[in-house]
């Protein structure tokens, strides 16, 4: 295990509470942080919930999830994570609110705390000049759903020191989870790649050449994809699509990252996928249906 003792997780969605769960089965004391008590409540029953499946599937003991579970706090009080030796900011895929939480968080930690971002797409660099320790400030990007994914994207910015890195890396290897360091450009390694396979599968679709079923299907069958591109997507949120293929659109200036209009409308009407009940798919009956 890393020198690092505490763990402060901003947000309890789906990859805040993600990350605690594999930070606490690990050792480490985590205290999540979010404006919301009814959303810390909710996602502390999540982590339970996954924590109880791994000792169903034989992953942990009973006795190896109460301890983990009895490591994670949470509260609504932005002090509490005074006691951090590193905040990861798991908030949503905006800039603006990332920025606006360094504001808030940077004046509450130690001076030798690190702080790092789990964003799927944003540069480093940039983000890192929003805070008072650029040098203490990384991407640790863990894929979804954080327990189970082995991967995890480690990402320095211009001014990011070595130890910083160092710590990270052997941060995320106490969690048994394999780093790839990436360079700080849109979207890093995997988005990159992913991302616009998936949009093109919603150029696909816009332009009639399958259905949601018939894409889905030729690529799990004719790819030896677990899951298909759409389902994919619906299970990333849409929202999240969107987000990083403005970034790569914006950060590279190559027309073959321009959102697909379809994506644009699906996101304008609320059908984020999974988490907002309709996406590509509509998940409000007892079976996912297509939605088109």
């Amino acid at each position: 295990m890393s020198a690092l003792k505490t763990i402060g997780i901003v947000g309890a969605g789906q990859m805040g509470c993600g990350i605690a769960h594999v930070s606490a089965a690990a050792g480490y004391k985590v205290h999540i942080y979010d404006l919301s008590q009814d959303r810390i409540e909710s996602g502390l029953a999540t982590i339970n919930g996954n924590l109880a499946k791994q000792v169903t599937n034989g992953k942990m003991t009973e006795e190896e999830r109460k301890t983990a579970l009895s490591l994670i706090t949470g509260s609504a009080n932005l002090n509490d994570l005074a006691p951090s030796d590193l905040v990861i900011e798991a908030a949503t895929e905006e800039e603006a609110v990332k920025r606006k939480i360094y504001a808030q968080v940077c004046p509450v930690l130690k001076p030798e705390a690190l702080l790092a971002t789990n964003t799927s797409s944003l540069s480093i660099t940039r983000l890192a000049s929003a805070t008072d320790r650029p040098e203490h400030f990384m991407g640790i990007h863990f894929m979804n759903p954080v327990p189970v994914m082995k991967l995890v994207e480690l990402v320095r910015g211009i001014a990011t020191d070595e130890k910083t890195f160092s710590t990270a890396k052997a941060f995320v290897a106490s969690l048994e989870k394999t780093v790839t360091v990436a360079e700080d450009f849109p979207a890093f390694i995997v988005n990159r790649i992913l991302l616009p396979m998936i949009n093109e599968a919603i150029y696909t679709l816009y332009e009639g050449v399958g259905t949601v079923d018939a894409i889905d299907t030729a690529m799990k069958l004719g790819a030896n994809h677990p899951m298909g591109p759409l389902q994919l997507a619906d299970f990333i949120g849409l929202d999240t699509c969107l987000s990083i293929m403005q970034v790569l659109h914006d950060g590279l200036a190559d027309s073959k990252y321009r959102p697909c209009p379809l994506l644009v409308k699906y996101v304008e009407a609320g059908w984020l996928g999974r988490k907002s009940g309709r996406g590509f798919y509509d998940y409000r009956g007892e079976v996912p249906v297509p939605t088109r």
